[in-house]
């Protein structure tokens, strides 16, 4: 039986910003998907280090992830998580959400 290597880690706002920062790092190490996201983001690359320190700009980039799913199953690969919690940490970064139904 195969057991799974992934991270098991309880989520927390520091947590889900480590983990958008190791996904942007990760965009970085492809130059033609970073500048896909810089360009969508409406940012150059002479801002990144600036932007990365905001957590806008970090849900932005789980977001962007995981507008795509085998973006988002690369990116998780790459930093051995799995994709649900990319996609965790980008709710935990998006904030506290409307209650449409009150």
């Amino acid at each position: 039986m195969v057991r799974e290597a992934f991270r098991k880690e309880l989520l927390t706002e520091d947590l889900a910003r480590a983990i958008a920062i190791e996904a942007l790092g990760n965009l970085a190490a492809d130059p033609e998907k970073l500048s896909g996201f810089l360009a969508l983001a409406g940012i150059g690359p002479e801002n990144l280090r600036q932007a990365a320190q905001g957590p806008t700009f970090l849900h932005a980039v789980l977001d962007y992830a995981c507008s795509d799913e085998a973006l988002l199953r690369e990116l998780a690969a790459a930093a051995n998580r799995r994709p649900e919690q990319l996609d965790q940490a980008r709710q935990m970064l998006a904030g506290p959400q409307p209650d449409w139904g009150a």
